[in-house]
């Protein structure tokens, strides 16, 4: 039965399943009235149905909190740092520093929210749903979302490299779009290992990769994404780093 059950499967692949919400409890929790509750959504299938629309919407609430976070924590090192803007070499150490921890906290970020797992879980499986116009329309929403989080993600990028004096490498002939994506696809990736074996999370390895100066403690998704990113950016030769340019980058980041 088993081995016939993994066969069926296989065929129409695993399927997305409310099963264990009651809509009478949905509308208990949300404190309306049962008739109100009846008119809008006369089936409840009507209602599982925009339901599954706005898990579909789930990137950007998820995407936001860690934002904000990701920033302040950016400024607060870089102006501890700034000494580290004077030489070529200190400045490949704090930008690698920046994508060492900025690429951990995004990973536990992603890791530590249900909101995430269910988001990553109506992309693998939101073609399971039978509805075909439901299903279309899960796909507009979702894509709608990948594009509003990884156009939020080449924004920060392109602001932060420019800030630091770096470009995206002209033989690529890329965009920071491109680069957003390649990143997040690999940072869900380690998501998706991470929740079948922890011990991902919380793998490290003392190394000093990618021109690094100095060792450092480094997980798994922060070497995939510095990497990425030294594939992508170089230093951007218009730039003069002199006192003006470094009183520049702290007027800012203050």
């Amino acid at each position: 039965m088993l081995l016939t059950a993994v066969a069926l499967v296989n065929e129409a692949g695993l399927t997305v399943s409310l099963e264990h919400l009651s809509f009478e409890d949905v509308i208990r929790d949300a404190r309306v009235s049962r008739s109100a509750a009846y008119r809008r959504w006369p089936y409840k299938d009507l209602f599982f149905a925009d339901l599954l629309k706005e898990l579909a919407k789930a990137a950007t609430p998820a995407a936001l909190t860690g934002e904000v976070t990701a920033m302040a924590s950016i400024r607060a090192y870089v102006l501890e740092h700034l000494d580290s803007l004077s030489t070529p070499e200190l400045r490949l150490d704090l930008l690698l520093e920046l994508l060492r921890r900025g690429s951990l906290r995004d990973f536990e970020t992603m890791i530590g929210s249900t909101e995430w797992r269910t988001y990553l879980a109506l992309q693998a499986t939101y073609l399971s749903v039978a509805d075909e116009e439901l299903r279309r329309q899960l796909q507009d929403a979702l894509a709608r979302s990948e594009r509003d989080f990884i156009g939020r993600i080449a924004s920060s990028w392109e602001r932060l490299s420019s800030l630091f004096g770096f470009r995206l490498r002209p033989e690529l002939d890329s965009t920071f779009e491109t680069f957003a994506g390649l990143t997040s696809a690999d940072l869900r990736g380690h998501v998706i290992m991470a929740l079948a074996n922890p011990e991902v999370a919380g793998r490290r390895i003392l190394a000093r990769p990618l021109g690094a100066s100095r060792p450092a403690e480094w997980s798994p998704p922060a070497i995939a994404i510095a990497a990425i990113a030294m594939a992508f950016f170089e230093p951007d030769p218009d730039v003069a780093w002199d006192d003006a340019r470094i009183a520049m980058v702290r007027s800012a980041l203050e």
